[in-house]
């Protein structure tokens, strides 16, 4: 995966979640916790993979998540996805996280990954994505 660069793709037809980093957000270090940030990816992934089942979905992997730099309070977090490959059962998102820098319009790349989720049916067992 490259480094800060935003891909092509994202843009505003992409774009599944925008939230501002809270100082309740951060670690230790003073950074945006790295699991704040993928746990936003996780849950704009989880909206790409139901709207195109259109059933409940369950990730049940992520693929090279890549932590670029860190994030600010204040910063916008703005996660945009897009499905790569859609199985019998499964589908991979790819997800890209770029920060606006506060008071500006400067965007950065944040972290990215793949995440693999399974289409569910009413009982909780895999079943075919496509109805």
């Amino acid at each position: 995966m490259d480094g800060g660069e935003q891909s092509y793709w994202v843009h505003d037809d992409n774009l599944a979640v925008r939230v501002v980093a809270m100082r309740r957000d951060t670690n230790a270090a003073g950074d945006v916790f790295g699991g704040w940030v993928a746990a936003h990816m996780d849950l704009a992934a989880s909206t790409t993979a139901e709207d195109r089942a259109g059933r409940k979905c369950a990730t049940v992997a992520i693929d090279g998540l890549v932590f670029h730099r860190p994030m600010a309070v204040g910063d916008e977090l703005n996660v945009y996805t897009r499905i790569l490959k859609v199985g019998r059962t499964s589908m991979t998102i790819e997800v890209e996280a770029i920060r606006r820098i506060r008071r500006t319009a400067i965007r950065q790349k944040v972290t990215q990954g793949k995440f693999i989720f399974v289409a569910l049916d009413d009982d909780g067992k895999p079943c075919a994505v496509d109805k």
